[in-house]
C-alpha cells in the first residue's frame, strides 16, 4: 500500500487562546497571556481570544469571543460553566487551543497557580478540614475540572510557569506526569519612550531626593503590603512606598498604619500602563505571600530597578535568582526587619546596586518574550506531530 501523503504544513497556526480576562491590568497570569499572544500574532499566527472580559487598553487588538456566565451563580459554578462553554466554543476550527483556565478544552494547559489537588490532598491541614473537603461541592468541582485538565492524552500538554508549580503538580498527580516549565518573559522598555520620572514624582507629590520603593499588585495584601508598611516604619523619613494596583483592602490597611507611615505611602489604582511608576521608583519590593512566579519583579528589573524578594516557596521567581547577585532575597515574607535592612542597603550602597543591575541584565536575557514564544511554538509542533501520528495509521 502506498505511503499516505504528508499532512499540509499548518503554519501559520489558528490558535484559540482561553483565559478568564485578557489584559495586562488584570494580573500576572493575564499579562503573561497578552505578551505571549502579542509575540505569536507578530509572527503571523491567527489568534482568537475566548475570555470573560477583554481590556482594549492592552494595546493588542485580536478577534474576541466573550464567554459569559451569570454573576448570580457561586464562583465554582461559574468556573464550571466557563469551562464547558469554552470547550464547546473551541471544539473545531483551530490548530491549537491554548488555555490558562481550569477545564478540559486546551491542547496546551498552562498552570499559573498552586494546583487544586496539591492544596487539598497534599498540603498539611486538619483532619476535619480535609474530611469536609470531600463533601464540599465547590472543592469537588475544582478537583474534577483539574483532573480532566491534566489527564494524559495524545496531542495534549500541561505546562507550569515555574519549577515550583511543576513540583507541586508532580506531588499531586505523580511523577509520570510530564510537566515542562516555561516561565514568563519580559519586554525591555522602549529606549525611545520619554523619561517620565520627574513628571510622575511631581504628580505623586514626591520630593526629588525621596527613595521610592515600588509594589505593583492586583491584590497588594497577598503581595506583602503589611510587611512593607512595617518595614517602612523602621526606615528613615526619606524612604517612601508607592503601591500601584491598590484596592479597597490595601487602602484600609494603609489607613490603619501610624500617621508617620501613612504620610509616606502613595496609592495608585489599577492601571494598564505601569511604566511611568517603574521610572519613578528607586527599588522594587516583593515580600509576597503567594506567587507561583512573580512577573512584576522581573518587569522591575527590565527598568533597571534593584529588587527585594520573598524566597521560594512563597515566590517562584526566587528559584531563578542568585541571591545577592541578581536580587536580594529575605528569609521569610513577613520578616519586616529583614525587608527594611535590604531596602536601606539598596539606598546607601551604590556598589550593591551596580552588582544587582549587572546580574539582572543576564537574567533578563534568559527571560525574553521571543524566547518564550519560541518554546511554545516548539511545543505546538510536537503536539501537532503527536496528533498526526495518531491519525496516520488509520489511513494506511
Amino acid at each position: 500500500m502506498p505511503e499516505p501523503a504528508p499532512a499540509a504544513d499548518p503554519w501559520p497556526l489558528a490558535i484559540a487562546f482561553v483565559v478568564d480576562r485578557f489584559g495586562a491590568r488584570f494580573g500576572g497570569a493575564e499579562a503573561y497571556g497578552v505578551a505571549l499572544m502579542r509575540e505569536l500574532a507578530a509572527a503571523g499566527h491567527r489568534i482568537t481570544v475566548f475570555a470573560r472580559e477583554y481590556d482594549e487598553a492592552c494595546g493588542l487588538t485580536l478577534p474576541f469571543v466573550p464567554i459569559v456566565t451569570s454573576r448570580h451563580w457561586p464562583s465554582w459554578i461559574r468556573v464550571f460553566l466557563f469551562a464547558r462553554r469554552a470547550a464547546r466554543a473551541t471544539r473545531s476550527g483551530f490548530d491549537i487551543v491554548h488555555s490558562h483556565m481550569n477545564g478540559w478544552c486546551g491542547d496546551v494547559e498552562v498552570v499559573h497557580v498552586t494546583p487544586v489537588r496539591y492544596r487539598w490532598r497534599v498540603q498539611p491541614m486538619s483532619v476535619a478540614k480535609r474530611a469536609l473537603s470531600y463533601l464540599s461541592p465547590r472543592v469537588r468541582t475544582y478537583l474534577g475540572l483539574e483532573a480532566r485538565r491534566v489527564a494524559t492524552r495524545p496531542g495534549h500538554q500541561v505546562v507550569a510557569v515555574s519549577a515550583l508549580i511543576a513540583h507541586q503538580l508532580l506531588q499531586a498527580y505523580g511523577e509520570r506526569l510530564r510537566v515542562p516549565v516555561i516561565p514568563p518573559g519580559v519586554s525591555r522598555p522602549d529606549a525611545r519612550a520619554p523619561d517620565r520620572r520627574a513628571a510622575t514624582r511631581d504628580e505623586l507629590k514626591l520630593d526629588a531626593d525621596a527613595h521610592v520603593c515600588l509594589l505593583v499588585a492586583r491584590n497588594p495584601m497577598r503581595k506583602g503590603l503589611p510587611t512593607a508598611l512595617r518595614a517602612l516604619a523602621r526606615l528613615p523619613a526619606a524612604v517612601h512606598l508607592l503601591v500601584v494596583g491598590a484596592n479597597a483592602a490595601a487602602r484600609d490597611e494603609v489607613r490603619g498604619a501610624p500617621e508617620p507611615v501613612r504620610a509616606r505611602v502613595r496609592l495608585v489604582g489599577e492601571t494598564s500602563d505601569v511604566s511611568s511608576y517603574y521610572q519613578a521608583a528607586d527599588c522594587y519590593v516583593h515580600p509576597t505571600l503567594n506567587d507561583s512566579f512573580g512577573m512584576a519583579p522581573l518587569e522591575a528589573m527590565s527598568f533597571g530597578l534593584p529588587v527585594v524578594l520573598s524566597p521560594a516557596p512563597w515566590c517562584g521567581f526566587a528559584q531563578y535568582v542568585r541571591a545577592g547577585e541578581d536580587a536580594l532575597v529575605i528569609s521569610h515574607p513577613e520578616h519586616a526587619d529583614e525587608l527594611a535592612e535590604a531596602i536601606e542597603r539598596l539606598r546607601t550602597d551604590a556598589g550593591l546596586r551596580c552588582r544587582l543591575g549587572a546580574g539582572a541584565q543576564q537574567l533578563l536575557e534568559r527571560h525574553a518574550w521571543p524566547e518564550v514564544a519560541r518554546q511554545y511554538l516548539a511545543l505546538y509542533a510536537r503536539i501537532l506531530d503527536e496528533r498526526a501520528a495518531q491519525i496516520q495509521p488509520r489511513t494506511q
